[in-house]
């Protein structure tokens, strides 16, 4: 099973624009002093849930891909 902070890498190429996270919707510099904290909470802007609608989790690992059906395309 690969690390949470593998699985929960939102900076990654090929992002689903449709996949929403808490910290997405807020802006702060980045401070280096500050240890990350993504919660790894995830859900689709399609389905509103933590599934997508191919029946799959919503979270960065499963949403970098144009192969998923639902995929949105790149959000970066």
């Amino acid at each position: 099973m690969k690390e949470p902070s593998e699985r929960f890498n939102t900076d990654r190429p090929g992002l689903c624009s449709a996949l929403n996270w808490k910290s997405k919707f807020i802006w702060s510099e980045p401070d280096p002093t500050v240890p990350a904290s993504n919660s790894g909470l995830f859900w689709c802007g399609l389905t509103q849930t933590c599934i997508g609608p191919d029946g799959k989790v919503a979270e960065p690992e499963n949403c970098c891909s144009s192969e998923r059906g639902c995929h949105c395309g790149a959000s970066k």
